[in-house]
């Protein structure tokens, strides 16, 4: 599917990585961007696209955002953390929100979707994971949420003619405080700058992939892949640890904390602690990352911490 002179719906386009796309996306399309700001900054929405606040649990925001003149709809929104204070709600919002948007497209003849997945649909899984790899058994309610989402669009694939398009994330690193382990390092160490807190025991080992290669990895396979169900892993064929990360943060901050660790294998409870996804599948679309992990969490880092509008997003 080109993605230009589209009408194209992004949501959760003021988050990280909705907005990134945004800019993306706006030069060339008709551009409507949907989020609530709960997780989002509205500075980030690009100014030409149509900005809708609202929550998509509630089907008028739905409506208003999704209309027959729609080609595509980006969705991003979610309830994000993986160990979220209250899970069945983070569960149960998920599901309904991608539910409504689902419903709302097949109302008004919108045909094809494309979704924002995670790597924690896998589970503690073999590694590098290939997409194909069974059974799937996550660990986290944020997972289960999202293998649950990836089924409920299989359905609207085979039964209602849709054109589905999931991304199973591995951790992306851009320019923002919020959710992960970089700017959680660099607010902990603007804070205390002689002693870090780590959790686990700091040999966890993912894969981190810059934000400029995510959003290139999607659109490209929105372009080049058009089965009714295209599920691809985005990531990068190099892992990071999280005392690597530690190092890297420590080294672009020009500070030496001490090392404090939690203890055990994992950061918390749902915690996959060594995550490697297969990008071979990617690789035979035509698409290979730039950035390898380190260099990826090395840039975000430098990012986060060369922008001053940064500061009074700390939390």
């Amino acid at each position: 599917m080109e993605l230009s002179d589209r009408r194209i719906v992004v949501t959760g386009g003021a988050g990280l990585i909705g907005s990134a796309l945004a800019r993306q996306l706006v030069g060339d399309n008709d551009l409507v961007v949907v989020d609530d700001l709960s997780n989002g900054i509205r500075e980030s929405v690009p100014e030409a696209a149509t900005f809708i606040e609202g929550d998509l649990t509630d089907e008028t925001v739905v409506a208003e955002a999704i209309d027959a003149e729609t080609d595509v709809v980006f969705h991003l929104a979610a309830d994000k953390y993986v160990n979220a204070d209250e899970p069945r709600n983070q569960f149960e919002t998920n599901g309904e929100m991608t539910y409504n948007i689902l419903e709302r497209m097949d109302e008004v003849g919108v045909e094809h979707i494309a979704f924002t997945s995670s790597s924690t649909v896998y589970g503690e899984a073999p590694r590098p994971t290939p997409e194909d790899y069974a059974p799937l058994e996550p660990i986290s309610e944020y997972g289960a949420a999202k293998l649950s989402e990836e089924s409920l669009l299989s359905v609207y694939a085979h039964n209602h003619g849709f054109t589905v398009w999931n991304f199973r994330f591995a951790n992306i690193v851009g320019p923002r405080y919020g959710a992960g382990v970089v700017p959680d390092f660099i607010y902990k160490l603007t804070q205390d700058p002689e002693t870090l807190t780590i959790r686990g025991n700091g040999r966890q080992e993912k894969s981190y992939m810059s934000l400029a290669d995510c959003i290139d990895a999607m659109c490209y396979v929105v372009e080049h892949a058009a089965r009714p169900v295209n599920t691809y892993n985005l990531g990068t064929r190099t892992t990071t640890s999280v005392n690597r990360i530690a190092d890297i943060v420590s080294d672009e901050m020009d500070v030496d904390p001490d090392y404090e660790y939690t203890g055990g294998d994992r950061g918390w409870e749902g915690d996959v602690p060594k995550m490697r996804l297969s990008i071979e599948k990617l690789a035979a679309l035509g698409w290979e990352p730039s950035t390898p992990s380190d260099q990826a969490v090395r840039q975000g880092a430098r990012e986060i911490l060369d922008d001053p509008e940064n500061e009074p997003h700390l939390s």
